[in-house]
Parts: C-alpha cells; structure tokens; sequence
C-alpha cells in the first residue's frame, strides 16, 4: 500500500473537509461565544432531521438505529441506559479533533451538535418537545446526556 492510500485509509474524508469543519469551528466558539452552543445544537437538529432514524419499538431498536447512523457519520457510538422516568445516553469513541483545537473545545463543540441530534430523534421517536435532553459530563472521553 503506498504512503498515500495508508493516509486515505486512516482519514476517511476528503482532504480539506476536516480542516473546514475545524477551522469553522473554531471561528464559532472564538467569535460567538456562548451563542455557539445553540448554533451548534440546532445545527444537530438540522442533521437528526436530514437523517431520521426508522420507528423503534424498543431501547435496544432505538440504540441499533442511532448507532447505525452514527457510523455512517464515523462518530463512534451511543449506549442507552432506560430507567425508571428518565433515559440516559453515553456517547463513545467521538472522533478526535486536529491539533488547532484543544480537545476540550472539540469536546464541548461535538457535545452541543450531538445534543441536538439526540434531541431531535428522541422527538421524532415520540418523544415530548417540552422533556430537555441535556449533556451532564464528560467522563473517560464519553459524553454523558439525560433525557427528562
């Protein structure tokens, strides 16, 4: 395999894409502040609703749809976790960042478009529009929400 096709086969994107997408980003949280966050948000919105998810039945229907999105997007994966007036949601392997961004803005940038996506597919599931989803933590690079 030449030097080339080994950088295509780790980097699944078309060159310049990523640095866009980070570059935008990072213009957003220096120049937006905390209005970037809700641009960041809705823009999930706009995602979960170009790619909504097929009716689940169950969590575990719900999750395997999520999951099968996210891995269209290579954006790792979500764990649901159902209890008894709440559903929490662990989101894994999020893609990394280019060295422009600290992780910690990356984090909190991918944070704020899963949150939107999440939201808007947990409405489109049946979910009430007034039930916030709402990001708790990041823990061991998982990112953590709760939907009630």
């Amino acid at each position: 395999m030449s030097e080339q096709q080994a950088a295509r086969a780790s980097h699944p994107h078309q060159p310049g894409w990523f640095d866009l997408v980070s570059v935008m980003i990072e213009s957003m949280l220096d120049n937006a502040g905390e209005e970037a966050e809700g641009f960041l948000t809705g823009t999930g919105e706009l995602l979960g609703a170009r790619y909504p998810l097929p009716e689940a039945r169950t969590v575990q229907d719900l999750e395997r749809e999520m999951n099968l999105q996210l891995a269209r997007f290579n954006w790792g994966f979500v764990q649901l976790q159902p209890l008894e007036n709440a559903l929490l949601l662990q989101h894994h392997a999020l893609p990394q960042g280019d060295s422009s961004l600290t992780a910690a803005r990356w984090q909190r940038a991918l944070s704020a478009v899963l949150a939107g996506l999440y939201a808007c597919w947990l409405r489109a599931q049946g979910g009430s529009a007034t039930v916030p989803l709402t990001f708790e933590k990041i823990d061991g690079g998982a990112l953590h929400y709760r939907y009630q």
